[in-house]
């Protein structure tokens, strides 16, 4: 028999959590010391819930299994979160931790006192408040196996500090997980025949079928069928580089997504739900699956992808099939002006086999899909949610959870700021990360935002709400400040030695690149394909863009 917190702890190792990433408070302070009675937890501190839940995020995508946080009552969830957001629509296992007043304080309405459920089920399917000790463990299983899914989720256990404190706590077993049912055959058969048939094909993957296993079987279905590979927008976690089949995302920007999918007659989705616009638009559809394509569903998040793609191949005939394959292709190094471009097209040619990109890099990434495709296989982690921020705490959880692959986690200026305490943590833990931030000094993809939606009248003030010159931001006193070695770039050259030294310098490493904003000085109608920034673009569209960008 132990408290409720010790039992707790041992429930999620037994279950195979043992990573939680902690901010917590008074209410939390049992579970906190019950972490020395379980040697197996590491415990990670952050300066920030939203970089605690953003760490959790990156952790959950690259180690297949759920990370705990450690939060401070309902206000503390709520400072994490938009991560939490990002997790839920990337469908990553999370499960959280939310300390709360012990039960015969809620009467006071305390400073501190806030609805947590109501906070939680904004990004939470599975919420409860544990009512006492002796059920804790109990509640704590079920919310392993509801994290665990499929489909992955985001579960929240709101722990009273009594019931944390008090005693009769008793480590419950880990979670039945059953494992998901393959697409059924009547479904392979209908998909099948659609594949075989007349009209233009293409098959949308998501989750799980951009994976090694499962993007090896969908090519062998696409060599055979002729179908076309497209992924989601921003991806939860896409495999990619040499000796794996390339596949094309679906744009950002919903002109162009709708140019990629037009004149379909069927498209199959994989994980993948129907594509959509990211934002609605004055006169522009948000549905983006062409009139008259019929839509169809291989498998959906609770299924089996790789079964249902393995019964679907053979149906096909493509068991046999040669897939098409990523070669080994560098972009070589880059010489002349800097941009941000250079900074993409020097990470193609440098990157190490098995490195993890984490893209947050907006505007300033458009070229990094291109210039990375041929490099050695690696995977890339992105922004599923579009709530920024996101970026330097997801390096963190991939880092931990891979500690043996380099890192590297690309942030605008702005988006850094969010949760620029990431950088702390990572000192601390002395994970190898290189954090790139490209320094524009300015909220560029808004500024066409500002534009596309048709708003009038933007005049000084509201360009000046888009604007981060003034002051400065000094991102390598920042770094510094908080333990992690940073150099500030200004030319390729510099930006090459810096990313050469952090490449075979154990990390962390922060290198601030001073660009130009990449949309600055181009015409309104080259746009479009400027902000498509996190598609694996065509090769002519990629060309014309490469020669706008950087003539």
């Amino acid at each position: 028999m132990s408290n409720g917190a010790n039992a707790l702890i041992q429930t999620l190792v037994d279950a195979g959590i043992t990573t939680c990433f902690t901010n917590p408070g008074t209410s939390e302070m049992h579970f906190v010391a019950a972490l020395d009675t379980v040697p197996e937890m590491r415990a990670v501190l952050a300066l920030f819930e939203g970089v605690a839940t953003g760490a959790a995020d990156g952790y959950g995508r690259m180690a297949d299994k759920p990370a705990a946080t450690l939060l401070h009552l309902g206000c503390g969830l709520g400072n994490g979160l938009a991560n939490l957001h990002n997790a839920r629509k990337g469908r990553v296992p999370i499960l959280n931790i939310v300390g709360d007043h012990a039960t015969h304080h809620v009467q006071y309405d305390a400073q501190l006192q806030s609805d947590i459920e109501t906070v939680a089920r904004n990004v939470s399917p599975w919420v409860r408040t544990s009512k006492n000790t002796q059920d804790l463990c109990k509640d704590a299983a079920e919310a392993i196996g509801a994290c665990m899914g499929p489909p992955g989720q985001v579960a929240t256990l709101i722990l009273p500090a009594d019931v944390s404190w008090g005693e009769g706590g008793v480590p419950a077993a880990p979670p039945v997980i059953t494992p998901p049912a393959a697409a059924d055959d009547a479904t392979v058969a209908a998909i099948a025949k659609a594949l075989q048939g007349e009209g233009k094909k293409a098959i949308l993957l998501g989750g799980r079928a951009l994976r090694t296993p499962a993007l090896m079987a969908v090519a062998r279905i696409a060599a055979k069928t002729g179908a076309k590979l497209f992924a989601d927008v921003f991806p939860t976690r896409l495999e990619r580089g040499a000796g794996l089949p390339p596949v094309e995302r679906i744009a950002y920007l919903a002109e162009l997504a709708s140019v990629q999918l037009s004149g379909l007659d069927h498209l199959i989705l994989v994980d993948a739900k129907a594509p959509v616009s990211f934002f609605a638009y004055p006169g522009k559809e948000s549905y983006l699956v062409p009139e008259g394509c019929q839509l169809h569903t291989l498998a959906s998040f609770t299924q089996d992808v790789t079964g249902s793609l393995d019964k679907l191949s053979r149906a096909v005939g493509a068991d046999q099939a040669t897939p098409v394959l990523q070669a080994l292709k560098r972009p070589g190094l880059p010489r002349g002006k800097f941009t941000a471009d250079k900074v993409c097209k020097a990470i193609g040619q440098l990157m190490p086999e098995n490195a993890i990109l984490v893209d947050e890099a907006q505007t300033s990434g458009i070229m990094l899909a291109m210039y990375t495709a041929g490099a050695p296989r690696h995977d890339v982690l992105t922004l599923t949610g579009g709530a920024i921020g996101q970026g330097l705490p997801s390096a963190v959880g991939a880092a931990i959870a891979c500690p043996q692959r380099k890192v590297i986690a690309l942030a605008g200026d702005g988006s850094a700021m969010y949760t620029i305490q990431a950088l702390w943590t990572q000192a601390r833990e002395k994970l190898d990360v290189i954090n790139i931030i490209f320094n524009n000094r300015s909220y560029a993809i808004l500024n066409v935002e500002l534009q596309r939606v048709g708003a009038v009248g933007a005049g000084d003030k509201a360009k000046a709400q888009l604007d981060l010159r003034t002051p400065p931001i000094d991102f390598v006193h920042l770094g510094e400040g908080m333990g992690v070695a940073s150099r500030r770039v200004t030319t390729t050259e510099e930006f090459l030695a810096a990313f050469e030294h952090a490449l075979r310098t154990p990390g962390p490493h922060l290198i601030e690149a001073i660009v130009p904003p990449t949309l600055a000085g181009l015409k309104l109608r080259v746009l479009p394909y400027l902000l498509q920034s996190l598609a694996n673009l065509p090769q002519p569209i990629a060309r014309a863009l490469k020669s706008a960008i950087a003539p």
